[in-house]
């Protein structure tokens, strides 16, 4: 999820229009918070900086799909299957952790037979 859609959520479950956003925001007006939420601008550090104060939240959690596009040591796959994941329910989620989790068990428990 973007920064866009990570901002219009947290807007929606606060009950926040973007003029209510601004007044939190150093330096930003009720259009430049709307041009975010549109996607159609970044805001700067010091901006998320105040968001992540104003939803509560912190700055990583922002930045998270930013952050995990440029990590290098990601694969495609994991990219992809994270925004997979994403689209999922609660419940489908957590049923798929149970499935990884226990692929990832056998395998640990070959890999220590064959040690």
């Amino acid at each position: 999820m973007g920064l866009d859609s990570t901002l219009r959520l947290l807007a929606k479950a606060r009950g926040l229009s973007p003029t209510d956003i601004a007044m939190a925001i150093p330096k930003a007006g009720a259009a430049t918070v709307s041009a975010w939420l549109r996607g159609e601008k970044m805001p700067g550090k010091e901006q998320i900086d105040a968001l992540a104060k104003t939803f509560g939240v912190p700055a990583g959690a922002l930045l998270g799909e930013i952050a995990s596009a440029l990590d290098p040591a990601r694969t495609r796959g994991e990219h992809e299957l994270l925004a997979a994941y994403r689209e999922l329910t609660t419940r489908q989620q957590g049923a798929l952790l149970e499935v990884a989790r226990g692929m990832a068990d056998v395998r640990s428990a070959r890999k220590r037979t064959v040690d």
